[in-house]
């Protein structure tokens, strides 16, 4: 009898169900919503300072360079010479050219006595019309040679004076590539003379930005290593990419240099932008629900779900939500694609230190 009993209870025990085992919920990373008014951002660009005028001096035409008379960091005036080229081969293309005039004005004068001697012979009837007609012609060709060989002697005569490289525009040798003993091309450059006044800093700005400067827009310069500042603003606007880096090159032009803003040195450029209230949330906060965006809430109770929420476009630090989040909300930053709504989950904010568990 002891044994039946003993039987039935273990099948009893056997049919009884398990009890539920208690899942821990799921900790999550949330960011409370602190919305902002329009309160100015602050984009901050390094460039270097540069003269507004610049210019590029090179020999119109090729040869070997026997003197450079300045050096980098001279000040040269307008018209003051440079540099000077091996005048040798210019000086006897210039001695052909006028040996050239020499020989056509002697053709012209023996073409001009010829005709006239023919038309007299003409008058008399000893030569024929067709006869001075040819002589005309002749007479015609010696004169056109003349011309023809006095331009190539005014050419001839400019390639000498080519020879030497003056400066066109008072300023500062800032760049000197050649030195005498160098043979170069034509147009290649030789001096790079920049005007010291006006000066300005050359930016580069990406693509995604681009679009917020205009001309004119204030600007605050401030120099490497310096407190100082300085007022400026946006005198140009590259049309185009650079085709290497995919960056705007912007100039800003400084109201007052001084020192401080020396040519090639290097300054930030700080501009003030005003953005639209709202809060950044990362990328990963963010999700997209039959083309809406929607982010993940924390309720009072610890339970989660889904809101639609306005954003006005993803940026490098993340997304801008503009409307849909009240003032401290919590928002589910990550993991959000695991979620269930209304499941219950432990918080964990992303500005709080992280604490350890002892008991584990």
């Amino acid at each position: 009898m002891r044994l039946m009993l003993f039987l039935c209870a273990l099948v009893l025990a056997a049919c009884s169900e398990a009890p539920p085992v208690d899942t821990p919920p799921r900790t999550v990373l949330v960011q409370r919503v602190s919305l902002l008014g329009a309160d100015p951002t602050h984009n901050v660009y390094t460039g270097e300072v540069r003269a507004r005028h610049e210019h590029l001096l090179g020999f119109r035409i090729a040869g070997k360079v026997v003197e450079r008379k300045v050096d980098v960091g001279a000040m040269v005036k307008k018209g003051e010479l440079l540099a000077r080229l091996d005048p040798q081969d210019v000086l006897l293309a210039a001695q052909a050219a006028n040996a050239q005039v020499g020989a056509a004005e002697a053709a012209l004068a023996l073409a001009r006595s010829e005709f006239e001697r023919s038309e007299r012979l003409h008058q008399t009837g000893f030569i024929s019309a067709s006869a001075l007609d040819s002589r005309r012609s002749t007479l015609d060709a010696a004169d056109a040679a003349l011309r023809q060989a006095r331009a190539q002697a005014g050419i001839a005569l400019n390639q000498s004076e080519y020879a030497l490289l003056r400066s066109e525009q008072a300023g500062v040798v800032v760049e000197a590539p050649v030195e005498p003993g160098q043979v170069v091309a034509a147009g290649q450059t030789v001096f790079r003379v920049v005007q010291p006044e006006p000066r300005e800093v050359l930016i580069n700005v990406p693509e995604s930005r681009i679009q917020a400067y205009t001309l004119g827009q204030a600007a605050v310069i401030l120099p490497l290593g310096h407190d100082k500042p300085y007022v400026g603003a946006v005198r140009e606007i590259a049309p185009v990419a650079d085709p290497a880096t995919r960056t705007y090159a912007l100039r800003v032009a400084i109201a007052a240099p001084d020192a401080l803003l020396s040519l090639g040195a290097s300054a930030h450029v700080v501009f003030d932008e005003a953005r639209s209230a709202g809060v950044t949330l990362p990328l990963g906060a963010v999700t997209a629900v039959d083309a809406s965006a929607r982010v993940w809430l924390v309720g009072g109770d610890d339970t989660v779900g889904p809101a639609p929420v306005v954003i006005d476009g993803i940026h490098e630090n993340g997304v801008r939500v503009t409307s849909g989040l009240e003032e401290g909300a919590r928002v589910v930053v990550a993991g959000v694609h695991r979620l269930v709504e209304g499941e219950r989950v432990r918080v964990v904010e992303v500005d709080r230190p992280v604490a350890l568990d002892a008991e584990r």
